[in-house]
C-alpha cells in the first residue's frame, strides 16, 4: 500500500484502488510505476476479463499527475519522467486484452483524465466534476488527452475543453459522451457492479474480440499523434511560458504568458 495503488482480483473481475485520498488520490512515480507492474501482469492473465479502476473516498477519482508546485519540486527533467513513465502506464492500461472501466468517484482532474481516457468505458457519480486545466499554466496535457479524447468527444469539443481547462459536472461528462453513465452518488458501485455483471456474463472471447477490432480501427493515426504529443511536450518544459505557469501560481497572480 506504500506505492498508493491497491490491487485485488476474484474470479473473472481485477479491482484497482488509487488510494491516497489524503493527497488527493495523485498518481505520482510509485503509484504510476504500481500501475504499470499490474497492466503487465493483467496482459497475460486468461482468467480476468473485467477491469475496474477507482479512487478511495468520495470527493477525488484523482487529482492527477502535476501541478505548478509538483512542477517547481520536480524540476524539468523530474517532470518529464514522470510524464514518460504516466504514457507507458495508459498506454498498458489501454492495450490490455480485457475490458477497463473506469468507476469516476469523485472529482477528476489533469493526468488522472488521460488514465480514465485509457479504459474503454467510464461511468460517473453525479458530482463528479472534470478538468484539464493545463492550459492555465501554460501548456497542454501530455499523457494522452490530445490523442485520446478527439475520439471519444470529437475534435472541436477536445480542443474547446483542453484549451479553456474549464470544469465541467457529470451531466455534461454524459452529455459529451466522455462517460457512458451517470450514477447516483450513493449508487455508483452498485451500478459499475451490475455493469460487471453483464459483461462477465458473457463470452469473454466476445468481449476480448470486440475490444481488438475497436482499437485496430483507431491504430494507424495514434503512434504519429502519440509521438507529435511527445516531441512537443518535451520542447515545452524550457519555454518562457512553463516557468511562467509555475511563477504565477506561486504568486497567486494572472499568468502573463508570451507564446515563448
Amino acid at each position: 500500500m506504500t506505492t498508493g495503488i491497491a490491487y485485488s482480483s476474484d474470479g473473472a473481475v481485477a479491482r484497482i484502488l488509487i488510494d491516497r485520498p489524503g493527497e488527493r488520490n495523485m498518481l505520482l512515480l510509485d503509484a504510476l510505476a504500481a500501475l504499470k507492474d499490474i497492466a503487465g501482469r493483467l496482459e497475460g492473465d486468461r482468467e480476468v476479463h473485467v477491469v475496474v479502476i477507482t479512487g478511495a473516498g468520495t470527493e477525488y477519482f484523482s487529482a492527477g499527475l502535476l501541478n505548478p508546485n509538483l512542477k517547481l519540486a520536480m524540476g524539468k527533467e523530474g517532470v518529464l519522467e514522470l510524464v514518460a513513465l504516466a504514457n507507458a502506464t495508459f498506454d498498458a492500461i489501454e492495450a490490455l486484452p480485457q475490458v477497463v472501466i473506469a468507476a469516476i468517484n469523485g472529482d477528476i482532474r489533469a493526468g488522472a483524465v488521460e488514465l480514465a481516457l485509457a479504459c474503454d468505458i467510464r461511468i460517473a457519480a453525479e458530482h463528479a466534476k472534470l478538468a484539464m486545466p493545463e492550459a492555465k499554466w501554460g501548456g497542454f496535457p501530455g499523457a494522452g488527452a490530445p490523442v485520446r479524447l478527439p475520439g471519444v468527444v470529437g475534435h472541436g469539443r477536445a480542443i474547446e475543453l483542453i484549451a479553456t481547462g474549464r470544469e465541467i459536472d457529470a451531466v455534461e461528462m454524459e452529455r459529451y459522451g466522455l462517460v457512458e453513465r451517470v450514477a447516483p452518488s450513493a449508487q455508483l458501485s452498485s451500478a459499475v457492479e451490475g455493469l460487471v455483471g453483464q459483461l462477465t456474463a458473457n463470452g469473454p472471447l466476445a468481449l476480448r474480440g470486440a475490444k481488438r477490432i475497436a482499437r485496430a480501427r483507431h491504430a494507424p493515426g495514434f503512434a504519429a499523434a502519440r509521438e507529435l504529443s511527445d516531441e512537443l511536450r518535451h520542447a515545452f518544459e524550457w519555454t518562457a511560458d512553463a516557468d511562467e505557469g509555475v511563477a504565477a501560481h506561486r504568486e497567486d497572480r494572472q499568468p502573463r504568458f508570451t507564446g515563448r
